[in-house]
């Protein structure tokens, strides 16, 4: 009679080979990424703005220079102020736990690693969705066009850029919304074009990349397309955040150590502070009630 060691006793006795905690709601953050980021002293960015520059008169006169015409340039009085905004939680570790069941991981470390990463996702919803200061609640009446129905078509796009001409940036819209125009496009025989950005590959319209995000609305089959011009120079949009914060890690974001209770518990605070600045009209516009479809209702164009 042969014998042999069984492979479930072996491995009583073998390591096993353990990851980190890996996280399925981790995204690229592209809007992030691309966004120019502005430090705020004191946690305030008061916006100025020219007021009626319809008004201000220049002339080419002839060389009789006492006919210049006379001038300024006015600002508004009440300019808008944007406060930064605090995306945080409290951390809990016991002290037993990271004590004991930190090798190979450090327990403190993962549980701080998972939650920033939690926190910078919220950080781009507040970006596009917040209220006050999110890109979607902040397009201008004239800027926000919308289909009748359909998905997203080249014609669309081409309208998003007129609104947004002077040096326009990227679109943003839902990954759903980035399949739905490349279908469109190659069923109308214009396949679009692909850049690389960040070593990963983006289509592009008229030279301009479609970042997908996952925190554009999706609604009843339907999302929202952003054209974006960034950037202060161009009078863009802005990201904001806080610098020189106690414990900082990244831009704006902080972990500070909050002590250890009676319970042995030791806690963590993680505040990250930013917020979001259009600083002309013209430089955000967005396609609204865009179908994205599914596949099978294109399936006739590839047959």
């Amino acid at each position: 009679m042969n014998a042999a060691l069984a492979d479930g006793a072996a491995r009583q006795l073998a390591n096993a080979t353990k990851t980190a905690a890996h996280l399925d709601t981790i995204t690229p953050r592209w809007l992030v990424r691309l966004l120019t980021w502005l430090p705020v002293e004191a946690g305030i960015y008061r916006h100025n703005r020219v007021r009626q520059p319809e008004a201000v008169e220049v002339a080419c006169p002839p060389r009789d220079e006492s006919e210049l015409p006379q001038t300024f340039v006015d600002y508004e009085p009440t300019p808008r102020e944007y406060f930064l905004n605090p995306v945080s939680t409290v951390v809990d570790v016991h002290t037993r736990v990271s004590d004991l069941y930190s090798s190979p991981y450090s327990q403190i470390e993962e549980q701080i690693r998972l939650t920033v990463e939690i926190i910078k996702e919220r950080q781009e919803s507040e970006l596009i969705n917040n209220p006050e200061y999110g890109l979607l609640t902040n397009v201008a009446a004239g800027q926000r066009l919308s289909t009748f129905t359909g998905p997203p078509t080249p014609d669309d796009l081409d309208q998003l850029i007129t609104k947004v001409w002077k040096e326009p940036a990227f679109f943003v819209t839902h990954p759903a919304g980035v399949a739905a125009f490349g279908r469109e496009c190659t069923r109308r025989g214009v396949p679009p074009a692909t850049v690389s950005l960040f070593g990963s590959q983006f289509i592009t319209w008229r030279g301009l990349p479609i970042v997908p995000s996952d925190k554009v609305p999706l609604v009843d089959g339907k999302t929202s397309v952003l054209l974006l011009r960034v950037g202060q120079r161009r009078q863009g949009v802005v990201g904001l955040y806080q610098p020189g914060l106690t414990g900082e890690r990244d831009l704006g974001l902080s972990v500070r150590f909050m002590g250890i209770n009676r319970n042995a518990i030791a806690s963590y605070l993680i505040s990250l502070y930013c917020s979001l600045a259009v600083l002309t009209t013209d430089a955000l516009a967005v396609l609204d009630n865009v179908e994205t479809g599914r596949f099978h209702d294109y399936a006739d164009t590839y047959r």
